[in-house]
């Protein structure tokens, strides 16, 4: 029996878990110890922190693990990294792992391979901003550099907000270094791609619901995402140069983009499947299932990705307005063959936090249509049908 190790437990990687025990495969969670689906789950529960990649090697050796794999997550991708560099597993280098997980040397790299993105700064938590930025132009984004879920992101219109902006994040930060760049003002979307064997297997745009809190946070996403054709092929060509730029191989992308003057501009890229049900939105769309493509993949299979299919769907993240505990939840939706998915991350007497990064979420919906305007009504009417009491 094959052996898969997944990283991470939590709601993003419960499908991988599912799937893999669905193929046959021995499936070993690793988390840090907490209240994560993922653990009912699993064959094996490892409760270790999934960025330390030295111990978790080790783990890996003496599981005599056949592959490695995240959904949803950027922190635990470098680890993925350091496992298939030392056990000679498919997947994404050390290298390119450690690119992938530090927005410092992401952006550099887009620099040298000539990827257009914003202007930006590099700093560390006792340097002078004000000198540093010099020569930026407000608005900007202050960014942990290793983090995801839009944790330690946050947008800056003066200098008064300055010193607010650098405590967040370094309360999100586990290095010595930020960065800072220019915001561009233009409308935010994404791609879902996949790398294999040095060949890229498929780009996806598509378009995102952005919650604004302290700064941009999707909160849903659709497909198909219409751009004038000029525009799709810049994206891919932007995308591709990235891809290039950071040593991306044997893996999943997720990728962050502004649309500014017809021109696309990449934020970041991530080398694993998107959260937020951009995996599901892939499987939909294209019609076959995403989550045992990633497997196999990890496992070093033959993968395709056939792209005959363009099933149009939409999802949203269920969210609290503020912190309590839910008291009641109510969903009036029956049965429907175009409500994909709905799904409650949590129950009546849970703890809640009011939405403010990814991980705050309480649940998803997800439907689908014989056209985008379809999807989108699906989910309106779907939304409108559930009621989360939080006191």
């Amino acid at each position: 029996m094959k052996r898969l190790m997944i990283m991470g437990a939590g709601i993003y990687q419960v499908p991988l878990i599912e799937k893999a025990k669905e193929m046959g495969i021995y499936t070993i969670a690793v988390s840090i110890p907490g209240n994560y689906p993922g653990f009912a789950v699993a064959d094996q529960v490892c409760y270790e922190n999934t960025v330390d990649y030295e111990r978790i090697l080790e783990v890996a050796k003496r599981e005599k693990i056949d592959g490695i794999v995240t959904a949803g997550t950027d922190v635990a991708v470098i680890t993925i990294g350091k496992v298939c560099d030392e056990l000679g597993l498919p997947g994404l280098s050390f290298e390119a792992a450690k690119i992938a997980s530090n927005k410092i040397l992401m952006k550099k790299k887009y620099e040298e391979y000539g990827v257009r993105t914003a202007r930006f700064r590099e700093l560390s938590f006792d340097d002078d901003i004000c000198e540093k930025t010099e020569g930026l132009a407000f608005p900007l984004i202050f960014k942990a550099i290793d983090t995801s879920g839009s944790r330690g992101i946050i947008r800056v219109n003066s200098r008064e907000e300055f010193e607010a902006a650098r405590a967040l994040v370094k309360a999100n930060s586990r290095t010595n270094f930020f960065i800072v760049e220019e915001f561009i003002e233009g409308e935010e979307f994404g791609a879902q791609a996949f790398v294999y064997r040095g060949e890229v297997k498929f780009i996806l745009p598509h378009g995102d619901y952005v919650f604004q809190g302290d700064t941009g946070v999707p909160v849903g996403h659709f497909a198909p995402y219409e751009l004038a054709p000029e525009i799709v092929e810049d994206t891919k060509l932007q995308l591709t140069k990235a891809i290039e730029a950071m040593g991306l191989d044997n893996c999943a992308i997720n990728a962050d983009f502004i649309l500014k003057d017809g021109k696309t501009y990449v934020l970041e890229l991530g080398g694993r499947s998107g959260a937020t049900c951009l995996a599901e939105l892939v499987s939909i769309y294209y019609g076959f299932d995403y989550y045992e493509k990633l497997i196999r993949a990890a496992l070093g299979e033959d993968v395709d990705f056939p792209q005959e299919h363009a099933v149009a769907n939409a999802s949203m993240l269920l969210r609290s307005e503020k912190d309590g505990v839910i008291t009641s939840i109510e969903n009036g939706n029956g049965s429907d063959e175009d409500i994909y998915e709905i799904h409650f991350d949590y129950g009546v007497g849970d703890e809640v936090k009011k939405f403010r990064v990814g991980p705050h979420r309480i649940g998803h919906v997800i439907t689908k249509g014989e056209t985008l305007d379809a999807a989108v009504k699906k989910l309106d009417e779907a939304l409108s049908k559930i009621r989360i009491t939080v006191e």
